[in-house]
């Protein structure tokens, strides 16, 4: 998704400086072209040799050096860079930076660019909290400068506090947020529910499904990469968080019903990419588990059908993408879904086709309407949800 991207990376002169090594190395695996820039306080912590071996490109730090080809000037490259990311930004570069001061390569260049820019502050708690501090940082922000907060911890003088530069993962979801994809979701308000639900038989046992929540995950970091407004209703999962995304946790279909019932009346688009725990018998009274001391009746209750309360309930200027699941009968099953449920689309696959289905990082789609279907390729998951959204994007401007 960086492929061809060119990313400015400024250092700074601070102990965090050894972590821009990492993020240079990650963003040229991203397929981007890295140039860094370096001030003079930071060849105190990190040579700039690491930096052109990683990136294969000239490690600017003097301002007046003459030993670089025109292409890579401070003007020219700033005008060039998809963004410009300054990891760890100490103090002095914020100040500099917020009060039109540029009087090295780096805050030159920085005043000279086009692009976003991103703040990543790295300092000694304390100077963090200064107010001086916190006005400079208010300022960048207020002209459009992208601040990513510090992470707590302890700090390498010994303080514990605000102050750390975050993982390098957080600088890269950062980057990818800004030039990744076009936002051609903003202004769009998204809600996706995924992941299993748990109902409780007693206070130790509880049924559930084996849902991994992976491609509803992966739809709602796509929608946030693309400008969406993304909230994700989640059910208890094991896989990392996606950055930008309101998400509401929650254990039982009950709770899912009631998460999403709350957000429908101010969604554009809701995808219900959840496997609900639904084993309730058909007379809806009672289960029956075989136990060595006899049989155990267990009542529950009618679980709430999330997906048709949406399809009775949505305004026309909504789109609602169900998800389905079969083991025959794909097409068949799902478009009498689609019917029932009055949505706009149901995302099918089977759970016998190989690569798809629950736990798998890829995914093989059929996107079914009331005028046809569409049949993806087997994607992975992040490819594959930039499918659906590509498609609701169409249908709904269609």
């Amino acid at each position: 998704m960086l492929k061809g991207k060119t990313v400015v990376v400024g250092v700074t002169g601070g102990i965090a400086a050894f972590k821009s090594a990492q993020l240079v190395s990650d963003l040229v695996k991203e397929g981007c072209d890295v140039h860094t820039v370096m001030t003079k306080n930071a060849l105190n912590f990190i040579n700039p040799i690491t930096f052109e071996t990683l990136t294969g490109n000239k490690c600017l730090v003097d301002t007046f050096d003459r030993n670089f080809q025109f292409n890579v000037e401070h003007v020219a490259l700033s005008q060039r860079a998809d963004v410009f990311i300054i990891a760890p930004a100490t103090a002095n570069i914020i100040g500099k930076l917020a009060n039109g001061i540029a009087d090295d390569m780096l805050s030159t260049m920085s005043l000279a660019a086009t692009c976003d820019i991103i703040i990543a502050p790295a300092m000694n708690t304390y100077m963090y909290i200064n107010p001086i501090v916190q006005e400079n940082i208010e300022k960048l922000r207020k002209h459009g400068f992208i601040i990513i907060e510090p992470a707590s911890g302890r700090l390498a003088c010994g303080d514990e506090g605000k102050g750390k530069l975050p993982d390098v993962s957080v600088l890269i979801g950062y980057v990818k947020r800004q030039i990744a994809y076009e936002k051609d979701m903003k202004g769009l308000k998204v809600t996706v529910t995924a992941g299993p639900t748990e109902e409780s038989l007693d206070p130790v046992r509880f049924i559930t499904n084996h849902s991994s929540g992976k491609m509803g995950y992966s739809i709602a970091e796509a929608a946030a990469l693309r400008g969406a407004e993304t909230e994700l209703i989640s059910g208890p999962v094991s896989i990392p968080e996606p950055m930008f995304v309101n998400i509401t946790k929650i254990r039982s279909a009950e709770d899912m019903f009631n998460a999403a019932a709350e957000k429908l009346g101010d969604t554009d688009i809701l995808i219900m990419a959840a496997a609900v725990a639904d084993y309730t018998p058909t007379d809806y009274s009672e289960h029956k588990i075989k136990k060595k001391d006899g049989d155990m009746f267990i009542p529950l209750r009618r679980t709430k059908d999330i997906l048709k309360y949406a399809g009775e309930n949505k305004k026309s200027t909504q789109t609602i993408c169900g998800f389905s699941m079969e083991t025959q009968d794909l097409i068949e099953n799902s478009r009498k879904k689609l019917l029932s449920k009055n949505c706009d689309i149901i995302a099918a696959n089977s759970i016998n086709e190989k690569g798809s289905g629950f736990g798998t990082d890829t995914n093989k789609i059929t996107l079914i309407t009331r005028d046809g279907c569409k049949e993806l390729e087997l994607l992975s998951k992040s490819q594959a949800a930039h499918e659906i959204l590509d498609f609701i994007l169409k249908m709904r401007n269609s």
